[in-house]
């Protein structure tokens, strides 16, 4: 079983990352229960499948939780337990990057941390010291899935800690409240879940970024670890030269996780998203490959079981009246080094990274938010022996 990420830098970042789940409650609260975003019928946690005897049956797959969704209309053909509690394996890495690609200029220089390249499994290898540009770590996060590639880029966004406070933060802006973030590359720690229903959130999200696609659709490359030592990059998505059509996706698997899988599809102008969660290992690519086909047989001729749902809008403020100490220019100072690991922030001061900075900056809410971690976990059931399943709280 993969080694987790060291217990001391989990505790350390953990009161910072769910103090920012209480900073985005008011839009998680106002989408309604666990289990009813997306609507009434990803409730169920048995197969979800609403069509008429014209449309062929939904195959019998090995999974224990499932998504396939229309990413154009947002439609949910069908699914299995949308909103059941998983853990996530390295699909979480689609989390990580939809909120950090955004953040972090490709040309960058990311010098590489102990923590990084102490990861186990590392997988791509990176060296203490030693800079790599943001472009090739993503590249490497994507392809092979490279473990000390997410600690790299997380730490780039200043630390460890407001990292993963963002990828938090994204994750209760696009809705997704069924996932908890507590390291950035999917190996398993305790809290850590996600749902088959928010991986399409964040696949549907990966689309609308041509940046991810690139990265995500790179099938072969090349790495540089060092002068003169370079490691090969071939993508594990085979369904990117299995299936015709495929457009991308991550594969994920731990002992506990099992397999699972996040993958895109394009056909005849309609792209479909599957999302697949504890499957036996090795299956996941077969399986995706008979739910889209399923997928592209029936969509446009069935009901929809739910919807995918749409980023929550940021609160805004009214600004303030001007003042003639507002409207001065402000003083002019140093520029920083075109090397220094700079946060490039894209997002409106009033999404998810202001209210990061907000959360980092305020001990009080963090302490505060110990209590909504106790009462959140009270929600989570026993995972089942015998499928490693986080299961809901009534």
């Amino acid at each position: 079983m993969p080694d987790r990420i060291p217990r001391r830098a989990t505790l350390g970042v953990a009161g910072a990352l769910l103090a920012l789940v209480a900073v985005a409650a008011p839009a998680a609260a106002a989408a309604g229960p666990p289990g009813a975003v997306g609507g009434p019928l990803l409730s169920g946690r048995g197969v979800i499948v609403n069509a008429p005897r014209s449309v062929p049956s939904l195959p019998r797959v090995h999974a224990s939780a499932f998504v396939i969704a229309d990413a154009g209309t947002g439609q949910v053909l069908a699914a299995k337990d949308p909103h059941g509690w998983y853990r996530p394996a390295s699909t979480l890495k689609v989390l990580t990057a939809i909120t950090l690609i955004p953040l972090l200029s490709p040309d960058t220089l990311v010098v590489a941390s102990t923590m990084a390249t102490s990861t186990t499994p590392n997988v791509v290898g990176l060296l203490p010291g030693h800079p790599y540009r943001v472009s090739a770590l993503f590249t490497a996060l994507l392809t092979i899935s490279a473990n000390d590639a997410a600690i790299a880029l997380t730490q780039a966004v200043g630390s460890y800690g407001q990292g993963m406070a963002l990828i938090n933060a994204e994750a209760r802006h696009l809705q997704a409240d069924d996932t908890v973030a507590v390291d950035p590359n999917g190996l398993d720690a305790p809290g850590q879940h996600t749902s088959a229903y928010d991986l399409a959130l964040f696949a549907r999200q990966a689309l609308g970024m041509p940046a991810f696609l690139k990265y995500d659709e790179t099938t072969t490359g090349l790495f540089q670890i060092k002068r003169h030592k370079v490691v090969g990059l071939y993508n594990q998505n085979t369904l990117l030269t299995s299936y015709p059509g495929a457009i991308g996706g991550k594969i994920g698997w731990t002992s506990a996780a099992g397999a699972t899988y996040v993958g895109m599809a394009r056909r005849h102008g309609v792209t479909l998203i599957v999302t697949l969660l504890h499957c036996p290992a090795l299956t996941e690519i077969t399986t995706a490959e008979t739910l889209l086909n399923w997928g592209f047989a029936a969509d446009g001729k069935l009901t929809p079981v739910g919807t995918l749902v749409g980023p929550a809008q940021p609160v805004t403020a009214a600004p303030p009246a001007a003042t003639p100490s507002a409207a001065a220019p402000p003083a002019a100072g140093p520029r920083p080094s075109p090397t220094v690991r700079a946060l490039v922030v894209r997002h409106p001061v009033a999404g998810p990274s202001a209210a990061a900075a907000a959360a980092f900056s305020c001990v009080a809410v963090t302490l505060a938010m110990l209590g909504f971690v106790y009462t959140r976990r009270q929600r989570e059931r026993a995972i089942a022996p015998s499928r490693f399943r986080f299961r809901r709280g009534p």
